[in-house]
């Protein structure tokens, strides 16, 4: 994808499956023009599996099973040359379609029952938090080792602004009620676009803020504007909408500059 662009020597990292090789399907990639000194990837590193029995499947569970997401957090440590330490985390959080529950699809797209429906959606909505928390606790780990960490946390958060799984990752004082963790709150990024086109997707004539640039209060200094650029961006909703009409994504790019750094 990048080869013959101005990215292909950039120094990579990407998410993996157990078997060491890249994910065939939404992938998530970290590009860096500065030296990349370390990275990882957590799912279910820092939250143990989870353990559910589905109500709906038929036949029944009797017994709980494993539940887990599909996809890890990626988490690079980024040698800038100005900025020293630059903590990257991409997350791409579970998507608002129910997860499948046995015995409830007639098709890929039609369910039997709204109660299958509504469990499936219920799962996805914890596998999507679920993800958000580990984030959390990633980013925290981060400030215990140094309260003035540069972070950016960035990707597809399948969420709006005021979601649990942004409010979750962002450690707002409201929430919290403790002043004392002022300082490890995130900041949108998004904040410095205009509301009317302050969205990354389009549904059923609606734009959505799914995607997200969150960065941590030291980096508020090099922080100059953000970009969502939604100018040609389809509603993915509406039918037809194949790949090969509509071959770009059906998410819109966003760009946080940084002209201090």
């Amino acid at each position: 994808m990048i080869q013959g662009t101005r990215y292909e020597n950039y120094q990579r990292t990407f998410t993996v499956t157990s078997e060491h090789v890249p994910y065939d399907k939404r992938n998530l990639v970290i590009l860096s023009r500065y030296p990349i000194l370390e990275h990882h990837q957590y799912r279910n590193d820092k939250i143990a599996k989870l353990q559910y029995r589905k109500v709906t499947s038929i036949p029944a569970d009797d017994d709980a099973k494993d539940l887990t997401w599909e996809r890890p957090i990626l988490h690079a440590v980024v040698d800038h040359d100005s900025l020293g330490p630059l903590h990257i985390i991409n997350l791409h959080l579970k998507s608002r379609l129910s997860s499948n529950i046995p015995g409830q699809k007639v098709d890929t797209y039609t369910w039997k029952t709204a109660s299958g429906w509504a469990e499936g959606y219920f799962l996805s909505s914890i596998k999507r938090v679920g993800q958000a928390l580990e984030a959390r606790t990633l980013i925290d780990a981060i400030f215990d080792d140094n309260a003035d960490a540069n972070i950016i946390v960035c990707g597809d958060f399948n969420s709006e602004p005021g979601e649990v799984p942004v409010e979750a990752i962002r450690g707002q004082v409201e929430n919290t009620n403790n002043a004392e963790l002022r300082s490890r709150v995130l900041i949108p990024c998004s904040r410095s676009i205009p509301a009317s086109i302050r969205y990354s997707h389009l549904h059923l004539g609606h734009g959505n803020l799914l995607d997200h640039m969150l960065m941590s209060q030291a980096l508020l200094g090099d922080f100059d504007h953000a970009e969502i650029h939604n100018e040609n961006l389809h509603d993915e909703s509406l039918p037809f909408t194949y790949d090969t009409k509509y071959p770009e994504s059906d998410h819109a790019g966003f760009v946080a500059v940084f002209p201090g750094a």
